[in-house]
């Protein structure tokens, strides 16, 4: 689920790559390296197309071919477009060949194409002041362009599949990019002819190693193998309060002398680990809130195996929340905490207290939470991003097939693939060349540990919410059941905080807005700067990023709010703590874990989150 990678300056001016480059090589020495290369390389093709032919399972299970036979289609019933795209391609391309070949002559020309503002992948000086270098760069951007524009341009095409085709054509010219090649990659070539072969040799070492941790599969390491959960990362003093099979509760050690009476109780996404909120001591949400007079609990998620497979969302309302709503009165004596549900535990979150709107029973009434706060999550998917297009009825087909054969759960693997998808060129691409292609290791950074920390998903769960709430957009519309009763978010009358961030692809602020119309009680919506994980974890301390607000009563539209919103620097935290406070009682003595009822089971960050997917 990252949405944020390690921002990587632009490299120090490297020398030019000339004739005179390959005399630093080492021609015998390369020679053996290259042999090396291919006797590997060979061997690794060979064990892949064995596991590929013995490998069970559908051969697209993302239902690729589905969306180029949809995009073949269109462009044989809309040849205009097609043609006319052609020619404007081929006229571009002959004005690059008069550019290039100007410089080539000693002559200035300007660029026909630019890469986006933000593309790291040109930013070798190499891509602009080699002539070759400069053509290459250039003609891949104009035909990447032209492809994307052409689809984007096609007639006839349904709005969910044009989105798919628009996805799957993107990473495609993504995976085609120069710099994904080592003759076409300026900085892979210069450390090729530096280290005469040694940068190569190393990256196939890389590759196997992976593929080995992947037992079978490639699994690219982010992140250098250098945190220990409870050591370096993970490291808020707290204790384990409350264990079932689904979950266990952390209550975390008071800082202050003082603390709110109402406690806040947290429930992240089962698709990550907890500790995303706990990464390093300095930029710590938990240790922050603590820091703040808040007693904090949190729930950390089992990771699924086969005994979960046909847990389902009732199953973790009860074994989740309402169990965690139990424990945290055992803890305290208060019934009614403050709840936060960040992205997919922030939708469980919402049907849950709809479902305790309409149900009303003695012991889950709706007063047994005082308020919600949502972070980075959907509650109306009509405008769910670009994970929509992973769940059309031939996927979701294939992923059941699979998650059959993997024992009725989804493998952290494959989760992990396709978050990474979204954002192919920070996540995947970039490590292939720094991996494999340059022999380098990863830099230790914990967000990257944690984003390759997957999770694996229960069949019954997952395949209803991507059916519910990406599909069917049931709990927007009332159409959802849970427990027998049907979902209606605005009986949900509790006051709501939605917090959304502005370059979230996974929960767009666009999407995440539609939920403020959905709730009975008084909303307060805000935009964070960033994207889903670095939009929600952003220390003041840091002085990052900018947040928007607006204090009009309910703007019709996204655009209408942000017309009238107000920007301010730095953190959201102090305006949710702002807001958060009013909400959560007088000030008592500091509560320890272990005060009340419930006895300490174990240090944190607990057990549950130590169990890895694979």
């Amino acid at each position: 689920m990252a949405q944020n990678s390690p921002k990587s300056a632009a490299p120090a001016e490297a020398e030019a790559i000339s004739p005179d480059s390959f005399a630093q090589l080492d021609r015998e020495k390369f020679t053996r390296n290259m042999l090396k290369v291919g006797l590997q390389t060979q061997h690794l093709l060979g064990e892949f197309f064995k596991r590929a032919h013995e490998k069970p399972g559908p051969l697209d299970p993302l239902n690729v071919s589905g969306a180029f036979l949809s995009l073949v289609t269109a462009m044989g019933k809309d040849r205009e477009t097609v043609m006319n795209g052609q020619i404007q391609l081929w006229k571009d391309w002959m004005g690059l060949w008069e550019s290039t070949a100007r410089r080539i002559l000693g002559g200035e020309a300007p660029a026909m194409v630019a890469p986006a503002p933000g593309d790291r992948r040109f930013r070798d000086a190499e891509w602009q002041r080699n002539e070759i270098f400069d053509f290459i760069k250039q003609s891949y951007l104009l035909s990447a362009n032209a492809m994307q524009q052409m689809v984007a341009n096609l007639h006839d095409i349904p709005d969910n599949e044009r989105k798919r085709i628009e996805f799957y054509t993107k990473q495609f010219a993504d995976a085609f990019a120069p710099t994904n090649f080592p003759l076409t990659n300026p900085e892979v070539v210069r450390e090729t002819l530096k280290s005469s072969g040694d940068n190569l040799v190393k990256g196939l070492e890389n590759l196997l190693a992976d593929i080995e941790r992947g037992k079978g599969e490639l699994s690219i390491r982010q992140s250098a193998d250098g945190f220990v959960l409870g050591k370096n990362i993970a490291t808020a003093p707290g204790k384990v309060v409350f264990r079932n099979a689904l979950i266990e509760l952390l209550q975390f050690d008071p800082v202050t002398e003082q603390v709110y009476e109402r406690p806040l109780l947290i429930f992240p996404p089962w698709i990550n680990k907890y500790y995303i909120l706990d990464l390093r001591p300095e930029n710590s949400f938990i240790r922050w809130l603590v820091g703040q007079g808040y007693t904090v609990f949190v729930v950390s998620w089992a990771n699924p195996d086969e005994r979960l497979a046909e847990f389902g969302f009732e199953d973790y309302m009860r074994e989740g929340i309402f169990a965690a709503l139990d424990a945290v009165k055992d803890a305290t004596g208060v019934d009614d905490p403050n709840c936060v549900g960040y992205c997919i535990g922030g939708t469980l979150l919402a049907a849950t207290l709809a479902y305790m709107a309409a149900k009303g029973d003695a012991k889950y009434q709706s007063e047994r939470v005082q308020s919600a706060t949502f972070w980075a999550a959907q509650t109306d998917f009509s405008e769910s991003g670009d994970l929509a297009v992973f769940v059309d009825e031939a996927q979701l087909e294939a992923m059941q097939e699979q998650m059959k054969a993997a024992g009725g759960v989804l493998k952290g693997s494959q989760m992990a693939t396709a978050f990474n998808m979204l954002r192919a060129n920070d996540l995947i691409w970039s490590f292939v060349i720094n991996n494999y292609m340059l022999g380098k290791t990863p830099m230790p950074f914990d967000l990257l540990y944690w984003n390759s920390d997957s999770t694996r998903m229960p069949e019954k769960l997952h395949l209803s919410y991507l059916r519910q709430c990406y599909r069917d957009n049931a709990l927007a519309l009332g159409k959802m059941m849970l427990g027998g009763v049907k979902l209606d978010l605005s009986k949900v009358m509790q006051p709501v905080y939605l917090q959304s961030a502005r370059e979230d692809h996974i929960a767009p602020a666009s999407s995440v807005f539609k939920g403020a119309h959905l709730f009975g009680g008084p909303v307060r919506f805000i935009i964070a700067g960033s994207g889903h994980i670095a939009g929600v974890i952003n220390p003041p301390a840091a002085k990052k990023y900018n947040y928007w607000t607006n204090e009009a009563e309910n703007p019709a539209s996204i655009e209408a709010w942000r017309q009238g919103s107000v920007e301010h620097s730095g953190s959201w935290w102090p305006d949710w703590d702002q807001w958060l406070s009013k909400l959560s009682g007088k000030k008592i003595a500091a509560r320890k874990p272990g005060d009340c009822k419930l006895k300490v089971l174990d240090d944190a960050p607990g057990t549950y989150v130590k169990v890895k997917a694979q």
